[in-house]
Formats: structure tokens, C-alpha cells, sequence
């Protein structure tokens, strides 16, 4: 068992970088399963592999020898439990594996805690059967034990407690890295205790889907700020399931594509720092680890840095949590300046519509007030709009390069990172495929989801919108432009002008279509309350 990298220190959640996981299933049938998928995990560059621990359920393995085996059987990965059921495993002694573990694989433990559930299972199997207010209550009294034990010059320990007494206990060992507990709490108590105690929060989407995640949030946020505690400080994960299609649908329920934007959505605006991905399925964890974790990454990086640049007089693109915000101090005109100018240049002579007779929306309400929640919706639209426009200004300078013949297939090869293809115009060829599906895919989402809302908010959008819709069709026929002119390319490179000449309709087209759409919608978002 060698070391491997701890988890990042502790600096402010909405400042850390994303982790990203694996959640599997323990099957005591296929024992040697959850191995290949835990080593696959590291192998795919994951830094978390998770487990559940049901103690009291016969068809699993035990998870803290499963732990042992796995982290003799990684060198860099981490090891979580997907929650610990505090009613089966007595603090003392849970917080005696957490640490020896620890200090064997080189600092590569984190503790999932729960306040138990399944009270029946647990009962027939020799555990305490608690209401869920005596639950929290234990739970309350576990986290104390444990952070004693692991405090090896805080002398003998004494406690008093309902749920566990101590009389002189011995501490340590101490864990080779500083772990806390991430609590998987979803209720008012569990959330306060979490902002209280925890140094993170562990849901699932199953039961805490992202529409509730914002107010679950601000309950952590209540309950450290009464603790007085930087609720900052609390890491806020998130275990998610989904599966990848052709067709876009809810919350992870399409193309990688959507995956990404959505996560980077819940990192950037509610502050998630963490996707534990439940799956036992090999190749899903290969494609959210090639696929959608590196966009889920650059995606972010591209939101903090717009966060850190300044637009005009309104504030940031990305602003912090509700609570650390003046609540009210926005007007409307302001978040209509968050838009993107269209300086009317255009490279090609081919028009596909006629920008003068695109509908206005009703002007913003001067009186109207915005807090930080509620700006965060049209912030987000223009975080992902840079994302794309800077997309497609890579795509641009890669088809120069290659057309001019002074990229070559090693320069190409580290442009495009992954990409490990033979010739520049293929190279070309799978970059923009690539782009044009990222594109379409976040249209897609505007039609099914954002726009019916804002129609349903404020009918006086519908001629705005109908616009908006007609030039997703139009941007729609570029791509599919985009794509013929790349096959033909493909064939004969000689016709490179084809080429040429359908990038910078696309450009003209949709650098023209997301101002627009910036400047129409901005404001709406923010009275919408989308997000």
C-alpha cells in the first residue's frame, strides 16, 4: 500500500476544485468485481471510490474490510464510506479504523457518516432501534467522540452522553491527514447538525435533487453561521445517477454534453464541489471520466475566471452564497448590462436572417430589485455562452492552422489533449463534430426547459422567444452545414474555402444569436427565479 495525494486542503468550498467519484455496490456474489471497478476507478483518474455500508444486510461485503483490500489495491485513490451506519459501528471504534486505515494507505481515508436508517434491519441484527430525533441526537454525540479520538494530546477522554459514555478512554490514533465527517443529512435537524459539526455534506440526488438543493444549502449555512462557523469552510458533495442517451432529457438523463452543463451549473451557482457518479457499470465510469469530467472542469474554470474579471459596473458573473451577499442591490437596467455586446462584425457575406426585425422584450423594471440568487440564473446563461464562444474561436484558429498547413499532428495532439488522431483534416473533422453537438445540446435545453418557464412567467416574451426558437432551427441548419462541408473536406481537401466559408457562418450566426439572446433575457431570468 503506498501513499497517495490527500484530498485538497480546506480553503473555501466555492473556491475548490471539483472531486470527482465512483459509488459501488459491495455484492458479496461478485466480490471480486467491486475490485476491478474500484482499480478502474483510479486507472480513470477518479479520485474517490465509495461504497455503501448496510452492516446489517447479508447480500453485501463488509465495507471497512472491503476498504482494506481496495486500498492495498490502489496507490492513489480514496476511500469512502457512502454513508457509515453510526448505529451499527460504535464511534470509538469507528474512528480507530478510520484513522488506522488512514495512516496504512498513506492518507487516503474520508468518513461518510449516516445517523442510520433501515431501523428494523438494524434492529435484528443487535443494533439500537432510535426514532429520528434521538438519531440525530446520537449522531450529535458520535462526531464529538470521534474528533476526541482522533485528538491524541487532548488526554483521557470522559463522556456522558445518552447514546455513549466513556470513562477514561485512551485517544489515538490519530489519522495520517485531517479527516471530518461528511454527513449524509436531508431534514431541517440533520441539516443544522451538518452546518454545526460537519466539515461536509454528503446527499444523494435520489433524494435531494438539485431543485432542493438550494434551500437544504442555506439550512448548513444557517446552522454554522449559528455555530459560529464559516459555512464556506463545510465541502458540499454530491452522490448522482443518470445515464447517457442520444436525446436529451432531464437532470442527467442525455449526452455528455448535458452532464457536464448541468454539473457545472450546480458547482458554480449552489456550490457543489464534489460528484460521486453511482454506477457498476464499467463503461459509463469511462465515459463520465473521459467525457464529461474534463468539461465539467473547464467549464468552471471558465465561470470562476469570468467571476474574477470585472463587467461594467454590476458584480461578478458568479457571485458567492446568498447569505454573504447585501440581499438587495441590484436594479434591472444593471442586469441587462451583464450582456454580451454584438459589435456588429461579421465575416461572410451570407445573411440568414434579418437582425432588424428580431422582437424586443418588455424594458426592465428600473424599481426592481435583484439579490444574488436571483441574478444567478442570468449569469449562469452568459457563463456558458462564454464557454461556447470561446469554443468556437479554438475551433477557428485550429481549421487556420491546419488549412494554412502549419499545425502539425503533434501540435494538434496537444491542442486538442485526448484527441490521439492521424491527420489534421480528421483532426479538424472530430473537433468541430464535437464542438457542433455541444452546441445543439445546450439549445436543446434552452427549448425544453428555460423557455417554457419564462413563457409561463411572462407572456410578454413570446414573440422573444419565438425568435429565439426559429434561430435555434436556423443555427440548427449551419451545424448540419458545418458538418457537410467538414466530410467534403474530408474527401477532397482542395475544396478548404467550403470549409472556411461554413465556420464563419456559424460564427456570424451565433455570435449574433447569443448577444442577442443575452440582451433579451438576462432580466427575465432574474425575475423568473429560474434556478
Amino acid at each position: 500500500m503506498t501513499g497517495g495525494q490527500a484530498l485538497p486542503d480546506p480553503i473555501p468550498n466555492d473556491h475548490r476544485e471539483p472531486l470527482f467519484g465512483s459509488f459501488l455496490t459491495p455484492d458479496a456474489a461478485q466480490p471480486q468485481r467491486v475490485l476491478t471497478l474500484a482499480r478502474l476507478s483510479e486507472q480513470l483518474g477518479l479520485q474517490i471510490v465509495s461504497v455503501h455500508d448496510h452492516p446489517y444486510q447479508a447480500r453485501f461485503l463488509d465495507s471497512w474490510t472491503l476498504f482494506s483490500v481496495i486500498a492495498a489495491s490502489t496507490e492513489r485513490i480514496a476511500v469512502v464510506p457512502n454513508v457509515a451506519n453510526l448505529p451499527m459501528r460504535p464511534p470509538v471504534v469507528l474512528a480507530r479504523s478510520v484513522a488506522t486505515l488512514d495512516l496504512l494507505s498513506g492518507g487516503r481515508v474520508e468518513l461518510g457518516l449516516g445517523a442510520g436508517a433501515f431501523w428494523d434491519a438494524i434492529a435484528a441484527n443487535g443494533g439500537p432501534r432510535r426514532t429520528p430525533g434521538e438519531s440525530v441526537d446520537a449522531l450529535a454525540e458520535a462526531i464529538s467522540v470521534i474528533r476526541r479520538v482522533w485528538d491524541v494530546d487532548g488526554g483521557a477522554i470522559h463522556a456522558d452522553g445518552r447514546y455513549y459514555q466513556l470513562r477514561g478512554a485512551h485517544p489515538g490514533p490519530a489519522p495520517a491527514h485531517s479527516v471530518g465527517p461528511w454527513v449524509g443529512s436531508y431534514k431541517a435537524r440533520m441539516l443544522a447538525l451538518t452546518g454545526r459539526l460537519a466539515d461536509g455534506w454528503l446527499p444523494s440526488s435520489s433524494y435531494a435533487p438539485p431543485e432542493q438543493l438550494r434551500a437544504m444549502n442555506a439550512q448548513i449555512d444557517d446552522g454554522a453561521e449559528a455555530a459560529g462557523r464559516r459555512a464556506a469552510d463545510i465541502r458540499r458533495l454530491y452522490n448522482i445517477a443518470g445515464r447517457f442517451a442520444n436525446r436529451s432529457g432531464g437532470f442527467l438523463d442525455g449526452r455528455c454534453e448535458q452532464w457536464a452543463e448541468q454539473l457545472a451549473e450546480l458547482t458554480l451557482v449552489e456550490h457543489i464541489s464534489g460528484y460521486i457518479l453511482a454506477s457498476d457499470d464499467p463503461d459509463t465510469l469511462r465515459r463520465f471520466a473521459s467525457e464529461v469530467v474534463p468539461t465539467v472542469r473547464e467549464l468552471v474554470a471558465t465561470g470562476r475566471q469570468r467571476s474574477a474579471e470585472p463587467v461594467g459596473s454590476p458584480p461578478p458573473a458568479l457571485l458567492p452564497r446568498v447569505s454573504e451577499v447585501s440581499p438587495s442591490v441590484f436594479t434591472g437596467s444593471e442586469v441587462r448590462a451583464i450582456a454580451t455586446s454584438d459589435d456588429g462584425a461579421r465575416l461572410s457575406q451570407t445573411r440568414l436572417w434579418d437582425e432588424a426585425t428580431r422582437p424586443i422584450g418588455p424594458p426592465p423594471d428600473p424599481e426592481r430589485r435583484y439579490t444574488a440568487a436571483e441574478l444567478a440564473s442570468s449569469q449562469t446563461l452568459v457563463a456558458v455562452h462564454d464557454h461556447l464562444r470561446s469554443e468556437l474561436r479554438a475551433v477557428r484558429r485550429l481549421v487556420a492552422g491546419v488549412l494554412a498547413g502549419s499545425l502539425e499532428v503533434p501540435q494538434a495532439r496537444q491542442a486538442l489533449a485526448a484527441m490521439t488522431l492521424r491527420q489534421n483534416s480528421w483532426t479538424t473533422g472530430t473537433y468541430c463534430a464535437a464542438y457542433c453537438r455541444l452546441v445543439t445540446t445546450h439549445h436543446t435545453i434552452e427549448d425544453r426547459s428555460v423557455f417554457p418557464r419564462l413563457r409561463r412567467s411572462d407572456p410578454r416574451l413570446a414573440a422573444v422567444l419565438d425568435r429565439l426558437e426559429a434561430e435555434h432551427a436556423t443555427i440548427h441548419e449551419v451545424l448540419e452545414e458545418v458538418d457537410r462541408a467538414l466530410v467534403l473536406y474530408l474527401e477532397t481537401p482542395n475544396i478548404s474555402p467550403a470549409l472556411q466559408g461554413a465556420l464563419d457562418v456559424l460564427t456570424d450566426t451565433l455570435l449574433s444569436h447569443l448577444a442577442y439572446e443575452e440582451r433579451e433575457l438576462a432580466e427575465p431570468l432574474a425575475a423568473s427565479g429560474f434556478l
